[in-house]
């Protein structure tokens, strides 16, 4: 069995690896200490660093640097416990002959999901009607409102920014709901858009017949502050701007400025920076819902992302093809 050590940071332990994981972990691999640690260089020695063949990480983990991978010179595995690794290894780590998998996967549902319900409770003006009711109380008549003529989900059209995984995954979760679902994304080619039943778009047409632009890119050089001012204009009125991707995609500036006369709406579980300074004004902005960083896994929803890792760590054990295997190729096409 692979000599294995965790290295989860300085908080979440219980979370990601609880006591039953750690037992599912002990039939695959022999772990060199008995729990997470925080620190590879302060808390394990040196002959235990050199025996380790694999390392599982999580949130909050250190960089695997050069002069760590020297320390750990038969590591063959890194196994991440969450979305992203790019904290966590680079390009150059990988092409010394460590491979790397991840829970991105599992970690897309819970963001599909949160995507799915504000899209779904945005249609039904669900926000407007709070408002109202709170403001009108006892006097307050739905029938009266001309708001009911606009309320509804059917035939509602939705733009898909990225077919990442988060993307694909809310395709499916859309479709029993009667949307029209378009799709831009410049790395997928019309076969594959047309595999996913949607129709892939250029992004101009997207925003300009999109009821909600739902952003799912990485973040990489080529998509930072992507999403500005041109952007924003270009959708139409009374839109909704959602974006669970990366804050650094969006530019801010202009994202304030779109949201200011109220002509769009825009919810937010990522910015930049996060969270955004006290002065912000889109923290006072009606048209404008922020939440901190909590569309993906939380609580329950972890052990999904525990699972699928110890899943890939049997494979791999096991000699079979990984599933959720990071190619150094494509570093730059990940989050």
């Amino acid at each position: 069995m692979l000599n294995a050590l965790v290295q989860l940071g300085r908080s979440g332990f219980d979370i990601h690896l609880p006591d039953a994981s750690l037992r599912a972990l002990g039939e695959s691999c022999t772990l060199l200490h008995d729990g997470p640690v925080a620190d590879l260089g302060a808390d394990i020695p040196a002959d235990m660093l050199a025996r380790t063949e694999l390392l599982i990480t999580g949130w909050g983990s250190q960089q695997l640097t050069p002069e760590l991978r020297e320390a750990m010179p038969r590591l063959k595995l890194v196994a991440h416990l969450a979305g992203t690794v790019k904290s966590v290894v680079s390009p150059e780590i990988m092409l010394s002959g460590v491979r790397v998998t991840h829970a991105a996967a599992a970690n897309a549902t819970p963001v599909a999901q949160y995507v799915l319900a504000v899209i779904l409770l945005h249609n039904k003006r669900v926000p407007d009607w709070v408002r109202l009711y709170s403001q009108q109380r006892a006097q307050f008549r739905a029938h009266a409102e001309p708001m009911r003529a606009q309320v509804g989900n059917r035939g509602r059209t939705i733009g898909i920014v990225g077919a990442s995984r988060v993307g694909r995954c809310l395709i499916e979760f859309l479709r029993p709901h009667g949307f029209c679902i378009l799709l831009h994304d410049p790395y997928l080619s019309p076969q594959e858009a047309s595999g996913l039943g949607v129709e892939m778009v250029p992004l101009d047409r997207l925003l300009a017949e999109s009821h909600v632009v739902s952003l799912h890119q990485p973040l990489v050089p080529a998509t930072c502050n992507s999403f500005g001012a041109r952007e924003f204009a270009a959708m139409r009125d009374g839109a909704l701007f959602i974006n669970t991707a990366r804050g650094g995609i969006v530019d801010h500036d202009a994202l304030a400025g779109a949201m200011r006369n109220g002509r769009l709406n825009a919810v937010l579980d990522v910015t930049d920076p996060e969270p955004l300074p006290d002065a912000s004004p889109l923290w006072d902005m009606p048209n404008v819902l922020l939440t901190p960083h909590v569309a993906g896994s939380m609580g329950t929803e972890t052990a999904a992302m525990t699972e699928m890792v110890i899943e890939e760590i049997r494979r791999f054990t096991r000699g079979e093809a990984l599933q959720h295997e990071v190619i150094a190729d494509a570093w730059e096409r990940v989050a």
